[in-house]
């Protein structure tokens, strides 16, 4: 159901982003307008960047098979990888670069009526694909406030969305300004000031969205509450002496691997030990759903008498 979830906000996102960049290329077409065609790129590029991340989710639900025995979640992330360098490379650095040309060589004023038909247009459109991404965001997003629960988000195929729609509300908006008061001081380099100023919306996007991309393709593990909770479900459980660093790291937006340390009284038979790994692994499951597999070791019995004991996915 998440993953049904995540879809509908990439195609909601790719379909106003088609339907706002054919507006904007014609509108660009009509009136000359840097900035409109800097946010044309804006809304190809984020029609293009849905498209991969699609195809990240579709990669992410293959099976686990024996070359990749946890399964192939992280293809999601490499492919947010992927779409933030096209962020930075073709959407900023498009917009910058022709922002630039147009206030080296700005082209004269002409009737700004289809820019501003169209940026509304635009805006509605973008508020639609906003309002979707929000929605499915604001589930997981608890109590955290909003940016602090933006860069906990494990799932880019909200949180990179719903990023690449607040830029893009954010871009049009700076394309109005451009346009309205190039018109309203008879300025003609607004309207190339503005589209540099989405540039650099565009580039520092991207460089968030590959900041948090990269740290969960490289193996991000849980956060300090949740590493906190973990202990203290350990030492909750009366056969428990202590438990060390719980190592994890997740595997996809809602999978994600525990290895437990524990260290059991030593009176306990191998019996009761086996009792408490399950007891333990019930708990953690039962507050952390997000943990599919779990293993637990312990350490203060002889090897042969308690070996790993791997919870079942």
């Amino acid at each position: 159901m998440a993953g049904s979830s995540s879809k509908l906000v990439v195609y909601g996102a790719i379909g106003a982003n088609v339907a706002i960049a054919i507006a904007k290329f014609v509108a660009a077409f009509f009136t000359g307008s840097s900035a409109m065609l800097s946010e044309g790129i804006h809304s190809l590029v984020d029609s293009g960047n849905g498209v991969l991340i699609l195809w990240g989710l579709k990669r992410a639900e293959q099976p686990a098979d024996a070359v990749h025995p946890f399964g192939y979640g992280k293809e999601l992330y490499f492919w947010t990888v992927i779409v933030a360098v096209l962020i930075f490379a073709v959407g900023g650095g498009m917009s910058l670069y022709k922002g630039w040309e147009h206030i080296q060589n700005p082209s004269p004023l002409t009737d700004p009526t289809w820019n501003y038909w169209v940026l509304g247009l635009s805006v509605g459109f973008e508020c639609i694909a906003c309002f979707l991404a929000f929605r499915e965001f604001q589930k997981t997003r608890g109590t955290a406030g909003f940016w602090q629960a933006l860069r906990a988000s494990k799932d880019p195929a909200v949180f990179a969305i719903l990023l690449e729609d607040l830029a893009a509300l954010l871009g049009l908006v700076i394309a109005l300004a451009g346009v309205f008061f190039g018109h309203l001081l008879d300025n003609i380099y607004l309207d190339g000031a503005a589209s540099m100023a989405i540039g650099v919306l565009l580039v520092g996007m991207a460089v968030f969205m590959l900041r948090e991309a990269k740290g969960l393709l490289v193996g991000e593990g849980v956060d300090a509450p949740t590493l906190a909770s973990l202990n203290s479900l350990a030492a909750a459980d009366p056969a428990v002496v202590q438990v060390r660093n719980p190592l994890s790291m997740y595997l996809g937006p809602t999978d994600a691997l525990l290895a437990l340390d524990v260290e059991f009284k030593r009176e306990l038979t191998v019996a009761q030990v086996e009792q408490a790994v399950v007891r333990l692994q019930d708990a953690v499951r039962a507050d952390h759903p997000e943990f599919k597999r779990i293993f637990i070791e312990a350490k203060t019995l002889p090897a042969q008498s308690v070996p790993k004991v791997p919870a079942q996915a």
